[in-house]
């Protein structure tokens, strides 16, 4: 696996066929286990002889072989996510069988095959750790520190204000925290408090 991450930009798709069997894989980011039953649910086809499919979400790691001889489907396509160095992605691989029976380790190719090249042609990027903040400040102190923010690539996600000032809460790349955290002090001249929050 390369040591980067990556995550795919959007969902993407690949088809082959191997001796009269049509496969074709279909790929989307994902950040939770629900989004990718849900791009299973829409993709999978009821009327194709399987729908195969693995995911992979951080540590979480899931697949099935959908009646496929065990290992000869879910798994390969699981090793082609891995081998491929992408994270948060679904990848579900449907085949219409075509008559032709192609042993189990003509299965494995196809199956991780057609996911790996999928995967391969997909657009993606590197995939950024982030880091979540808390901020109260003064109000004075408000308008300069959300103008600030955008150069720290912090976004304000939920803004609460209390007879003394605002809270912030900032997702930020892991990277920036530091800085953030020293600049935000420097600004309001030790007057806000800052708490590091761990990410969602």
């Amino acid at each position: 696996m390369s040591e980067t991450l990556h995550v795919l930009v959007a969902a993407c798709r690949h088809a082959q066929d191997i001796r009269k069997s049509r496969f074709l894989a279909q790929a989307a980011p994902v950040t939770s286990i629900e989004q990718a039953m849900a791009f299973l649910h829409e993709v999978a086809d009821p009327t194709a002889t399987h729908n195969c499919w693995a995911y992979r979400i951080g540590q979480d790691y899931r697949f099935n072989d959908d009646g496929e001889p065990g290992g000869t489907a879910g798994r390969p396509i699981l090793q082609a996510i891995e081998g491929s160095g992408v994270d948060r992605v679904m990848v579900v691989v449907t085949r219409w069988y075509g008559g032709i029976k192609l042993g189990a380790g003509g299965l494995v190719r196809a199956y991780g095959g057609t996911a790996a090249e999928c995967l391969r042609l997909a657009e993606r990027v590197p995939l950024v750790a982030m880091a979540r903040l808390t901020v109260h400040c003064p109000f004075a102190d408000l308008a300069l520190l959300k103008a600030r923010c955008p150069g720290w690539q912090a976004r304000i996600e939920q803004e609460n204000f209390d007879a003394e000032g605002a809270t912030l809460e900032l997702e930020l790349p892991a990277d920036w925290l530091a800085e953030a955290c020293a600049r935000i002090v420097d600004l309001t001249r030790g007057q806000a408090r800052v708490r590091t929050v761990p990410p969602l």
